[in-house]
């Protein structure tokens, strides 16, 4: 295996404490950066050209759904509680190990050539050790929670779990997984939302998070009518009673909050409880504007997600980046949210909500070596004065020539090194064809 990776020759975007950007080469040795400088001397066992491209940290996507990778194209057009019953529970219920297996590697290999590095995913209530296998064989760097639900209407038998036990199974993955294969595989708690939830189950989830330290990662706000039903059935607003439960903190990451008031801003911004931020999705299922800029001027801590590939659906961080940014200068004005502002979501604030700023999410000496490498130099980048304008306005998934996660190349020139994307693609179709047939679609 290779210990020590050189990349020479491009601009590196390093994303530290003054979004440094400089010319140079990286030197990754023993899985983290070792040296960053105009011209590193010292051999290596691989040397990479990014003459012509930028040197950046891979993206981190703080809301993914890796199980539903394979419903894509199937949910479309559908309000949000309609998307839901009518065909992704549906789905969700008919899943295989199988089908959960080609739905992950499907998935994960989408978001390494898109340059994604590391996500922090929501599965299905079953197999959800299946995925965490499928992290490990791919090399790619994730936190993963077995979806929790233990109420709601409308949910299909299989989805619906008995308190004790959903909160047992979670534990068990949590032992079982979180911090294997050197750190790269971490677990959480993922209660699926208020609604699908029932208060004993997210009380007892809020103590146990703090009691194991690790994280608990929910979806909030995100629908017009998940938000009344909430308030009919706790008198409270989504993020009130969330909080009201222990539910909030800088462990927490909430998916959307989209329909929010003042006081559940105010309480975000004092509990600093994270929000994955998913203007695909959310324009794709008609949810509504998240008020980012808003968000950021109370220092409510923002990341960025692509949501599922039901309802994007695509998994690509570039898209992501330049929807946000839009967005916000479409309600607020051209000046809101610039470029490196955007790239700072994608990157360093998706490893602070993960809890791993200290690790990942910029190019700093002594980090761990999750690197990308984009070509700047393709038709619709050129010319490109400003390296970040480019990266998060013209750049697409197919720009990216190298992704390096743990110090390990597992990309190189758009073809996959830990997968075989001719069996992912194979297993994916003949997959998605038999459980469309099990779920009667």
């Amino acid at each position: 295996m290779t210990k020590s990776v050189l990349i020479k020759g491009g601009h590196i975007v390093t994303m530290d404490d003054y979004n440094s950007i400089v010319w140079g080469d990286v030197l990754i040795r023993d899985e983290r950066i070792a040296e960053i400088s105009e011209a590193v001397l010292e051999p290596a066992d691989e040397v990479i050209d990014a003459r012509g491209g930028a040197i950046l940290p891979g993206f981190i996507q703080t809301h993914i759904h890796l199980c539903q990778t394979l419903f894509r194209g199937a949910a479309d057009d559908l309000s949000l509680i309609d998307w839901l019953r009518k065909r992704v529970w549906p789905m969700e219920a008919a899943h295989t190990a199988g089908s959960i297996r080609a739905s992950a590697q499907l998935g994960i290999a989408e978001l390494i050539k898109g340059g994604t590095t590391c996500a922090l995913t929501m599965e299905t209530v079953r197999y959800t050790e299946d995925v965490l296998r499928v992290v490990a064989e791919s090399g790619f760097r994730a936190t993963v929670g077995k979806c929790m639900m233990d109420k709601g209407d409308e949910v299909p038998p299989e989805l619906q779990e008995q308190t004790r036990a959903s909160i047992d199974e979670s534990l068990a993955l949590i032992e079982k997984w979180h911090g294997e294969s050197n750190g790269r595989i971490r677990c959480c708690f993922a209660p699926r939302f208020a609604i699908s939830c029932t208060k004993e189950l997210l009380t007892e989830v809020a103590e146990l998070a703090r009691q194991h330290g690790v994280m608990i990662h929910t979806h909030a706000s995100e629908n017009k009518k998940e938000c009344e039903i909430v308030e009919s059935e706790s008198g409270q607003r989504n993020i009130v009673y969330l909080n009201s439960l222990g539910v909030s903190g800088s462990h927490v990451v909430l998916a959307h909050c989209i329909h929010l008031d003042t006081e559940e801003m105010e309480l975000l911004t004092q509990t600093k409880t994270n929000v994955a931020h998913c203007p695909s999705s959310n324009l794709k299922l008609g949810s509504g504007l998240a008020r980012v800029a808003e968000m950021l001027a109370r220092k409510i801590p923002v990341s960025l997600g692509a949501d599922g590939a039901a309802c994007n659906n695509r998994l690509d961080m570039f898209t992501e980046m330049r929807t946000a940014a839009l967005l916000q200068k479409l309600a607020h004005g051209p000046e809101i949210l610039p470029a490196m502002r955007v790239l700072q979501m994608a990157t360093i604030d998706g490893a602070r909500a993960l809890g791993l700023d200290k690790e990942i999410g910029s190019i700093e000496i002594g980090k761990r070596a999750d690197v990308i490498v984009v070509d700047l130099e393709r038709l619709q980048s050129s010319p490109a004065p400003d390296v970040v304008s480019a990266l998060v306005y013209s750049a697409q998934p197919a720009d990216v020539r190298i992704t390096i996660i743990d110090g390990h190349v597992v990309m190189r020139d758009g073809e996959l090194m830990t997968m075989n994307e001719a069996t992912v693609l194979a297993d994916a179709k003949r997959e998605a064809a038999r459980l469309r047939e099990r779920a009667g679609m």
